[in-house]
């Protein structure tokens, strides 16, 4: 399905199963953010992928209480972020 096509990448790692479930589970929002410096940006107000890592009053570190149902999602790069913005929004 789509989740295993969006997490792909991680396909041959132990946590696939549980992050294209997780991702399946419920609805999905998708937002395209531009302007300078946006990956890095945005990457900071999400917080850590381990949550538990992640800074207070970040999303993650807030909202998260699983790593592989950690809340948010945001692209690491502008080639990972080409591909994600044509998957959800076929651009």
């Amino acid at each position: 399905g789509q989740g295993q096509e969006f997490y792909a990448v991680h396909r041959d790692k132990p946590f696939f199963d549980e992050l294209v479930a997780f991702i399946a589970s419920g609805s999905v929002v998708g937002m395209m953010i531009e302007g300078d410096d946006a990956i890095r940006r945005v990457r900071e107000i999400m917080g850590a992928t381990d949550y538990r890592k992640a800074l207070p009053g970040t999303i993650r570190a807030e909202f998260a209480r699983e790593i592989t149902r950690n809340i948010v999602h945001g692209s690491d790069a502008a080639e990972t972020a080409a591909k994600e913005i044509a998957f959800f929004f076929g651009t």
